[in-house]
């Protein structure tokens, strides 16, 4: 149980599928956040996913005052595309050694989807190791929760699913011992932001499912009040009676603020809208959320 707080945190939108009304802020399918913790003994900048490209987050980045250069880690939630395709160009910017890049171990795998056609989806593009290396990243993979800075926490992988989470809604597919198979995507991962008066997740994507994902977050932390969920909820082409299963779920669990957008979908939208009314804000490119 990892029970360190973060004095207070900022986590910046750099990227998001909608940058907001009147606005100079660049969108792209695709997230990316700037989280700043603060704790009694440091103050870090945590990179949390980084888009499909560099350029609208630099672009981004530059509005809100924010240097590359200030980045000390990142976090990649699992290999989709939207999420590590701007890992390089971003590292190139930053201009540093040894950048930690915390993943799950198989996020390099063979990762497709056939409908309507045959296309990779995950770590593609010059985006090996190698290059990565090259360019001042340092892994670390692992499957296991642990601390990023004080006050912050991988989840590790999400081992237990509920029932109604457990298959992914759209078919993806790997390559293992030469054949094609399902993929459960077992490298979504999200981080535990942890205050002195509750806990906040983030997430990239929610493959796991976000109702699973926050309860293996109160589990780590032993902390049951949730201040808010960040991030994209992956219920876009969900069935309803999966949207309001993830509802009910979230609001037995009393989590007092949602922030979401990406690939959550309109109609999921809408719902968490009803039921969290002014507790309810959609996530936009320049988006700025502080917890004290």
């Amino acid at each position: 149980m990892y029970t360190s707080s973060a004095k207070k945190a900022k986590i910046y939108t750099l990227l998001e599928d909608y940058a907001g009304y009147e606005t100079s802020f660049y969108a792209q399918h695709g997230l990316s956040l700037l989280i700043e913790v603060e704790s009694e003994k440091t103050k870090k900048r945590i990179l949390f996913d980084v888009g499909q490209s560099a350029e609208p987050i630099l672009h981004n980045m530059k509005l809100l005052g924010l240097d590359p250069k200030t980045i000390d880690m990142i976090f990649l939630s699992h290999c989709h595309y939207d999420h590590t395709q701007g890992l390089l160009g971003i590292l190139k910017k930053i201009e540093k050694n040894n950048v930690p890049i915390i993943a799950h171990p198989t996020i390099f795998r063979s990762h497709v989807v056939f409908d309507p056609y045959l296309r990779p989806i995950g770590m593609i593009e010059g985006n090996t190791r190698e290059e990565i290396e090259k360019y001042g990243g340092k892994f670390f993979l692992t499957k296991t929760p642990f601390p990023l800075v004080n006050g912050l926490f991988s989840t590790g992988e999400i081992e237990m699913r509920e029932d109604f989470e457990k298959e992914t809604e759209i078919e993806l597919y790997t390559i293992e011992e030469l054949e094609i198979r399902r993929d459960k995507m077992i490298d979504d991962m999200s981080l535990i932001l942890k205050l002195d008066n509750g806990i906040v997740v983030i997430s990239g994507c929610s493959h796991a499912g976000i109702v699973s994902i926050t309860k293996k977050a109160v589990e780590i932390t032993g902390e049951s009040n949730i201040k808010a969920i960040i991030g994209g909820f992956h219920l876009i082409d969900a069935r309803k009676e999966r949207i309001d299963e993830t509802i009910k779920k979230l609001s037995e669990m009393n989590v007092e603020k949602i922030y979401t957008g990406h690939c959550t979908g309109f109609l999921a939208e809408c719902e968490f809208k009803k039921i969290w009314k002014d507790n309810f804000e959609k996530l936009h490119s320049g988006k700025i959320i502080e917890f004290l």
